[in-house]
């Protein structure tokens, strides 16, 4: 009888992989005072993806036996990033309290600028900013960073899964009982 593996347990590494990775990356662009930077988000991105490969690559070969459906490779990958997600949110209410409080007024004031740059006047600015610094309270800013970071965990599985699965033959490769 084959030995099944808990996907919980062999991506929780993987997982904390993926956020220490993220909270490095943080942590860098704060050092170089680009927090608000849209470019570097983007990049990240860029840099999830490679990451996230190579952990399901992984994952696929060292638990699967090298065989791996696209569906295992996406729950696979949306686990991942649930780790990973909790990882950062906790980070970022850490960053945003107690590393640089003032970070949030720097926000709020990066997203005011972006406001009136963009044509909002400055009351339809004050109205936006006013849920905005809502939205910047620990208490808001776990539930939000799980949803969003959860919601581009999806999309990033659903495509590197694509690439990640290998299915054998299932005519050749009966299994032993």
């Amino acid at each position: 009888m084959e030995k099944t593996t808990n996907v919980w347990k062999a991506n929780l590494v993987n997982g904390l992989i993926l956020g220490l990775i993220g909270i490095v990356y943080t942590l860098i662009i704060w050092f170089l005072d680009q927090t608000f930077n849209k470019n570097l988000g983007y990049i990240f991105l860029l840099v999830q993806v490679v990451i996230i490969f190579f952990l399901l690559k992984s994952y696929r070969d060292n638990y699967m036996h090298g065989m791996i459906t696209y569906g295992q490779a996406l729950g696979a990958g949306v686990i991942i990033f649930l780790y990973s997600s909790i990882i950062a949110s906790l980070f970022s209410v850490l960053l945003y309290t107690v590393i640089d409080p003032g970070l949030t007024a720097k926000g709020i004031a990066f997203m005011e600028q972006m406001y009136l740059d963009k044509g909002l006047t400055q009351e339809q600015a004050d109205a936006a900013l006013k849920i905005a610094g809502k939205m910047m309270k620990p208490a808001m800013m776990i539930p939000v960073g799980l949803l969003s970071s959860m919601f581009y965990g999806l999309i990033i599985s659903l495509i590197v899964a694509a690439f990640v699965r290998k299915e054998g033959n299932p005519l050749a490769d009966t299994t032993q009982q």
